[in-house]
């Protein structure tokens, strides 16, 4: 089949970027590929749902640029499109006196990032949520919820609109990088297109390799395991109860998440998975446990966070252990008032040397763009990272035309 662009991957991204392209190209032939049977059923499918607001990002980087931006226009989007939110804002808060330094540097970032934060009391935060420890926090007013893979279908629905094509039970075995054209070929199909966009999260760093970039990311599969609030303490969490983040540490730690279709969910634990898709806490393929583990910046990572490592395992397999993390913020929590939820796998991009990259990271040719870190706030803010992706195309257009 012949097409203009092939975009590999029907998650939030990659169906953001094909609406935004189909918008400013009509006449140009597009295909998604994605292996699986539906859209959004990998990170997209298993997000918490939260509209962020980009308080955490260092100034002047895409996350922050792209979470501000973000988050309006996501907003924009599900009330043109009737998609149910609720901008119910989140709070931020310290647990001990010891947490008061970081969690002022994190509402002055807020101000540099020009959002819509105020600085509480213990008081103040005890109007907003009453069941809550805390000895200040921050109100982040922009923060919402909302179900990112309606989001996403309605992404997809208007691309065929615009004349695109949603090519699932496509699994990507082969890629062709030739002067003149891409070949990228499927269990179902083999495309010719001029450009080649990987949108592929977990099996980015495979494709982009398949289309010879010569990158030393690897994706690094962490587990987020999750519990839910049982109906009857759901009261427990009027808004969204976030933590103040170790500064050191590229997750936020455990916190209590609203979500739009109803329940309540208190997470991540996040472990090392040992194959790209690890949602079981035990699972191996040989071939991509190999790769991981044999991955030298694996171990100069957890040589840097060995107590954080063996403090998240241990959590993993011991309930106890994760109720007395989440009674740092509600004390009043109990084993018997959370129950298991299905874990969600983040596709962390690493460096040899250990680095975990923290900002979105694109590597690109003249023919082909790969999104090769896209961490959250992704799905808040696909609409921009669509943008960011078609203006990158838009660039090179005399180099495809």
């Amino acid at each position: 089949m012949k097409v203009d662009i092939v975009i590999v991957g029907a998650g939030i991204i990659g169906l953001s970027t094909a609406y935004q392209l189909s918008k400013m190209h009509p006449d140009k032939d597009i295909a998604v590929v994605d292996k699986e049977a539906e859209v959004a059923k990998h990170q997209t499918g298993h997000n918490s749902g939260v509209i962020h607001s980009g308080i955490y990002y260092k100034p002047g980087s895409y996350k922050a640029r792209f979470a501000r931006n973000g988050s309006k226009s996501m907003v924009e989007f599900c009330e043109k499109h009737q998609i149910e939110y609720n901008q119910c804002g989140k709070v931020i808060v310290a647990t001990s006196e010891s947490q008061l330094a970081n969690m002022n540097k994190l509402y002055e970032r807020g101000i540099e990032n020009g959002l819509d934060v105020e600085r509480l009391s213990r008081d103040e935060v005890k109007e907003i949520e009453p069941f809550v420890n805390t000895v200040g926090g921050i109100h982040v007013k922009n923060t919402g919820i909302v179900d990112f893979k309606k989001v996403t279908e309605k992404y997809a629905e208007l691309f065929i609109e615009n004349g695109g094509m949603l090519r699932l039970h496509n699994e990507v075995k082969d890629i062709q990088m030739e002067t003149e054209k891409i070949t990228v070929v499927t269990n179902e199909t083999t495309y010719e297109a001029d450009y080649l966009i990987n949108c592929a999260g977990l099996y980015s760093d495979k494709l982009a390799r398949m289309a010879r970039i010569e990158t030393d990311v690897q994706i690094i599969p962490f587990r987020g395991e999750y519990f839910e609030l049982d109906e009857r303490i759901e009261h427990y969490v009027k808004t969204l109860i976030y933590p103040v983040p170790n500064p050191d540490l590229p997750f936020l730690g455990v916190h209590f998440t609203n979500m739009i279709g109803g329940g309540v969910d208190v997470g991540p634990n996040a472990v090392l998975g040992f194959k790209k898709e690890a949602y079981q806490k035990i699972g191996f393929n040989l071939k991509e446990t190999t790769q991981i583990i044999t991955f030298p910046g694996l171990y100069r990572m957890g040589i840097k966070n060995m107590k954080e490592a063996i403090g998240e395992y241990y959590r993993s397999f011991s309930k106890k252990a994760f109720v007395k993390e989440a009674q740092k913020l509600i004390p009043s929590l109990t084993a018997a008032d959370i129950k298991p939820m299905e874990a969600g796998v983040r596709a962390q991009a690493m460096k040899p040397d250990g680095t975990m990259l923290d900002d979105f990271y694109f590597e690109e040719n003249a023919s082909s763009l790969h999104v090769l870190n896209a961490p959250s706030p992704a799905a808040t803010c696909s609409i921009e990272i669509g943008k960011e992706i078609a203006k990158r195309f838009n660039q090179k257009m005399p180099a495809v035309t």
